[in-house]
């Protein structure tokens, strides 16, 4: 357990935490494979355009995640991978979502999902939000009950780690807000 806590302090430290440019929109329209497909959208706007970029590629993953949808995980893996590229101090986090991208099954994909939700939850926290808020979620069960964390745009709990298996397993664990 000892060694989780030190991987993921290595991590936060080294993890995306640039946050100075423009501003852009966004939506979390986190959905689950049902008949119904009238989701809650939810706005989250931030200042800087690339960390937007960033925030809303992540929300396409976990919904595909959430979905248990293997290639559409893969196809967002592969475009949240480039803006991370892009963005200086994120490489690492960047060869996260790669290893997604070619990963052999979703349990794979959902296990590095840990490491990169891990990232850019140090990220944003740092971030400057300007609009609506960004949720960090926690799943007890996820990585064999050592838990796993993720972002969202709503309180309604949408668990990435487990799909439609367990999909209201966890709890918002802190809010994240635009500064006053």
């Amino acid at each position: 357990m000892k060694r989780y806590f030190a991987v993921a302090a290595i991590m936060i430290a080294t993890s995306c935490t640039n946050t100075n440019q423009k501003v852009a929109l966004s939506a979390d329209s986190t959905t689950t494979d049902q008949a119904s497909d009238t989701a809650a959208v939810v706005s989250v706007q931030l200042k800087d355009t690339s960390v937007q970029a960033i925030y809303n590629g992540y929300l396409s993953l976990k919904d595909a995640l959430v979905s248990s949808k293997f290639e559409e995980a893969k196809k967002a893996a592969a475009a949240l991978k480039i803006n991370l590229s892009g963005y200086k101090g994120c490489e690492n986090t960047a060869v996260t979502a790669g290893k997604m991208v070619t990963a052999k099954d979703l349990a794979a994909q959902r296990k590095d999902f840990t490491a990169l939700s891990s990232d850019l939850i140090a990220m944003f926290k740092h971030a400057d939000i300007e609009k609506g808020a960004i949720y960090v979620q926690h799943c007890p069960m996820a990585n064999n009950g050592d838990g796993g964390d993720w972002l969202a745009s709503e309180k309604k709990i949408q668990n990435p780690y487990y799909g439609d298996e367990m999909m209201e397993c966890g709890a918002v664990l802190e809010e994240l807000k635009p500064a006053k």
